[in-house]
């Protein structure tokens, strides 16, 4: 072997791996892909994501209402702009309502559940009395409150079974009732068959079908066997098949799934009309305003079937942001959700997330004729106060919940203004956060960086 001039044997080196190359593409995407992947993991995205997609799907909610019901207003011999200008207050009452539950402490929402819960019952009971209840497209189920001016009970009742169902099954969580299926299912779901019944009793199957969503998730975030989940299953499906069955009208709309022509005396009329809006929108629609369906050919046009109006003026690209906007406050509810130790947090987000949502599915798979019409409004985005009011109330429990997070809560505070700020308040909420997998709090801190986040 060889030696060196110090009388050394050489050292062996190894050899050299050959270099990867990577082009300038591969590492834009990577640090794209890192930057988004830091960005999403951020504490405050739930609470971004909350807040900004709900106004979004509100403001360009109140843009469709105004382009699909001009002329509906023009028909019944009124101003252009009468439903836009009813809706964009019921919006403004719904922002205010969003405002005050996004401030409210968890105590206070608890507070509601059963002054909630009292008050929705007694209002959907008058709706059954004559003279006090009003009928609308052959459904029982709105008081008129002086005016134009209606309200639908039911849209509230939502709102009340989610609080208390979350307030009721947090309790006996605490008390560790919920290993007992009794203890599960009652009150829970007796309560909850009294608001399908009161509900049925006008008719609308449609808010009985949301209702039922809302109690099986309840039930199923509270941790409900498979035989137990099953067994109520089976029996809401048994009941809803019987009121199908024994129902004209609902037997026609399941009749209509999937249909391209009206059919015989026009019964599929709304639901093949609703596909023609669809497909003359084509990628980026025919306009703003532009429509040819709401010319009186496609009913309903402001309410249920507006996705249909949304997707022949604004085309594929508008109809897709719709459903991104929805799958982001969905995605947020199911984080806000999943990320809590308190279970009456846990319980009221994950009942206003399948509320939410199971809503837009319905109405949705409705006109794209995958669904039977239900005749219940896209959350949000359809006219209609009250379903407006209390969806915005219900989106302001997730803001409020996801503020309550400590990370969030330690991050909003450092986005404060320094002036008048005590730097005590500052330090207590970063040490409240605590250590975890969504805390970023201690690589802030590393990178010595002063600001909060962003």
């Amino acid at each position: 072997m060889p030696s060196s001039r110090t009388g050394r044997p050489p050292v062996q080196r190894a050899a050299k791996r050959p270099a990867v190359s990577r082009t300038p593409r591969d590492n834009a995407v990577r640090r794209l892909y890192g930057r988004a992947r830091r960005a999403w993991d951020r504490p405050l995205t739930a609470y971004y994501l909350i807040l900004g997609g709900s106004l979004l799907i509100t403001v360009l909610g109140l843009v469709m209402v105004y382009s699909a019901s001009q002329i509906k207003a023009l028909q019944l011999s009124l101003p252009g702009s009468y439903f836009f200008r009813k809706q964009f207050l019921a919006a403004g009452i719904g922002g205010l309502l969003m405002l005050a539950a996004s401030r409210m402490p968890v105590k206070l929402h608890r507070a509601l559940a059963y002054p909630m819960l009292l008050g929705s019952v007694f209002l959907m009971v008058l709706v059954q009395v004559p003279g006090i209840g009003v009928a609308v497209n052959g459904n029982q189920n709105w008081i008129s409150v002086g005016g134009p001016f209606q309200l639908q009970p039911s849209e509230f009742g939502k709102l009340a079974l989610v609080l208390w169902g979350a307030d009721l099954l947090a309790r006996k969580q605490d008390k560790r009732l919920l290993t007992q299926w009794k203890h599960m299912l009652v009150p829970l779901v007796p309560v909850a068959f009294m608001l399908l019944g009161l509900i049925m009793l006008g008719g609308d199957m449609g808010t009985a079908i949301i209702l039922t969503a809302i109690l099986f998730g309840l039930l199923w975030l509270a941790g409900a066997p498979t035989r137990l989940f099953g067994g109520v299953l089976a029996v809401a499906v048994a009941i809803g098949f019987l009121l199908i069955k024994t129902s004209p009208n609902r037997m026609s709309r399941l009749a209509c799934l999937g249909a391209t022509e009206p059919g015989p005396g026009d019964t599929c009329w709304q639901a093949v009309h609703g596909i023609y809006a669809l497909a003359s929108g084509g990628l980026f629609g025919s306009g703003l305003g532009a429509s040819v369906e709401k010319w009186g050919q496609l009913p309903e046009a402001h309410t249920d079937f507006i996705f249909a109006v949304t997707g022949e003026e604004l085309g594929l690209a508008g109809t897709l942001s719709v459903l991104a906007l929805f799958a982001a406050l969905g995605y947020a509810g199911i984080r806000v959700a999943g990320r809590t130790e308190d279970p009456f947090v846990r319980y009221a987000a994950g009942g206003v997330t399948t509320w939410i949502t199971a809503q837009a599915v319905i109405n949705i798979g409705a006109v794209l004729g995958l669904l039977p019409i239900a005749g219940v409004p896209l959350p949000l985005f359809s006219y209609g106060g009250s379903a407006l009011l209390p969806t915005m109330f219900a989106v302001g429990l997730l803001i409020a919940f996801a503020r309550e997070d400590p990370a969030a809560r330690a991050a909003l505070a450092m986005r404060q203004p320094r002036f008048g700020r005590k730097r005590g308040a500052v330090r207590e909420s970063a040490r409240a956060a605590g250590p975890g997998r969504w805390n970023t709090m201690r690589r802030r801190a590393s990178a010595a960086r002063s600001s909060g986040e962003r």
